[in-house]
């Protein structure tokens, strides 16, 4: 039960301690200190121990009671830092162990609060193990902010509760740049699954026509998309995940696991068959009529939305918004912004006639699975889809052969757009020139959408490893820039200085 900032939960048995255990390590954070307190035998050392395998990803890890060190440190996927305070002689000695520094860089588990309370900072989880009956009752008190979290990870073992697996193992899979998180879920039975958290976000502030960003450029804001497009592309044969269970209300979803290999090697380079079965899947998909209404459920059916020129505008915005100043330390100018847009309003026309179908927007090699045992299309596993759209299809093609976190040398990349286009021709009735202008646009919007969101990612969300990916996205830039319809653009790009690689 759970009321105000206090959660309370009855633990029948040592399994289920351990699964609480498994579930604030999913929940906790960097900067968390989570006091443990309860009596000898309470319970506090198994929580303890079911924590720091779950974050270790290790059934077997050896965690010593740090009753006579003291502390205990474990370098894992956040570091964490044991404590046991029961021989502590005084508070201030805590500083004296390293306390503050391990709360900075990663997470405390604290044994014995209780004798440094004064030491403990304010903003701490504290939870309490009594026994009560054959078990345990846990009561947990923190921060608004931090039960929010505690109570997201408590709803999703629920969920999996009403999916039938109660009892399995989470182990944290992987975040990415968009507030989606995912676990893997391993049941006492059968093959691992994948849990998607995609918790309902408030609108941001508006950005063009009192609409915010999401809405804008027709990002999804729930489940009901992804459903859509994984059930219509599986339904002709493509290998998407099969959706299990999902809480629509919540954003809570359990799919099928399609794997783990990518389409990289060891070092982080493009595979090219991979590459090339990747794009010979893309020219069977553009083959083929998706239909833009997709029933998703009997109450409630999901309509694609198009890329249209608002979208295309808002996203080339990141541009003018984000990169130049950086850049070059100025803003633009009202005449550069409005000669830009004005470029851009003459390519979305150019595109009226390109060829229009499902763009998935990313597809791209972190959403790219390789699954090497199966054939033809079903090798690839499509992975992220849930923000497509109807329009050019030549979006999905730049993507991939100009794939943003990874840099395609020029022979791979001739190879896989000579590959499309043979493809593409042999399902006939292709417009070869017009879709390769149209390619050009495409791969111009996207890369100066990405020359934007990887300073935006700096600057607003803290996130500086996208920097890194500057360069190829530059560079990328100044391929499309070569074909002739682009030449306004490409003029205008020179000027304000975007297009060079950066160092």
């Amino acid at each position: 039960m759970t009321t105000g900032d206090t959660i309370s939960l009855f633990l029948e048995d040592e399994a289920a301690t351990d699964r609480l255990g498994n579930d604030l390590a999913l929940a906790l954070k960097a900067g968390d200190c989570l006091a443990l307190s309860g009596d000898l035998g309470a319970g506090k050392s198994s929580l303890a121990r079911a924590f720091l395998r779950t974050m270790a990803d290790d059934e077997g890890l050896e965690v010593p009671s740090p009753t006579f060190t003291l502390v205990q440190s474990y370098d894992l996927r956040i570091p964490v830092s044991h404590f046991d305070l029961y021989r502590l002689g005084d508070p201030s000695e805590l500083t004296e162990l390293g306390f503050d520094e391990a709360l900075q860089n990663g997470i405390c588990l604290v044994e014995w609060p209780e004798m440094a309370e004064s030491e403990l900072p304010e903003t701490r989880i504290s939870l309490r193990l009594e026994h009560e009956g054959a078990g345990r009752r846990a009561t947990i008190e923190a921060p608004e902010k931090i039960t929010a979290r505690l109570r997201r990870v408590l709803d999703i073992r629920s969920f999996l509760a009403d999916a039938g697996y109660g009892e399995a193992k989470r182990r944290f899979l992987i975040g990415d740049a968009s507030l989606r998180a995912y676990e893997s879920v391993y049941p006492k039975k059968g093959e691992r699954k994948i849990l998607m958290d995609w918790p309902p976000l408030p609108d941001g502030p508006p950005v063009l026509d009192s609409k915010p960003y999401p809405k804008v450029a027709h990002l999804a804001e729930n489940a009901y998309p992804f459903v859509a497009i994984a059930n219509v592309l599986r339904e002709r044969g493509f290998a998407t995940p099969e959706i299990y269970k999902v809480d629509y209300n919540k954003g809570i979803l359990l799919i099928e696991d399609l794997g783990s290999e990518g389409v990289l090697d060891n070092d982080g380079r493009p595979i090219g068959e991979r590459y090339r079965q990747s794009v010979a899947c893309l020219a069977h998909l553009h083959s083929m009529q998706i239909p833009q209404d997709i029933p998703v459920s009997s109450t409630h059916t999901h309509h694609i939305p198009d890329f249209d020129r608002t979208a295309m505008k808002m996203e080339v915005r990141l541009v003018l918004d984000w990169h130049i100043a950086w850049k070059r330390g100025t803003a633009p100018s009202d005449a550069e912004r409005e000669e830009y847009l004005a470029i851009w309003d003459h390519l979305i026309d150019e595109l009226q006639s390109a060829e229009t179908n499902l763009l998935l927007r990313d597809f791209h090699s972190p959403n790219i699975i390789w699954r090497d045992r199966e054939n033809g299309i079903r090798k690839v596993g499509i992975i992220d889809f849930q923000d497509a759209m109807i329009g050019p299809t030549a979006y999905d093609l730049a993507s991939i052969v100009q794939d943003a976190r990874v840099t395609i040398e020029p022979d791979l990349f001739r190879q896989l757009m000579d590959d499309y286009r043979t493809l593409r021709h042999a399902q006939g009735g292709f417009d070869e020139a017009g879709f390769m202008k149209a390619w050009a646009i495409m791969s111009a919007q996207r890369n100066c959408k990405l020359a934007g969101l990887w300073v935006r990612l700096l600057q607003r969300d803290g996130k500086p490893g996208y920097m890194k990916h500057m360069p190829r996205t530059l560079s990328y830039l100044n391929v499309a820039l070569e074909h002739e319809a682009l030449a306004p653009l490409r003029d205008w790009c020179a000027r304000a200085g975007i297009g060079q690689s950066e160092s």
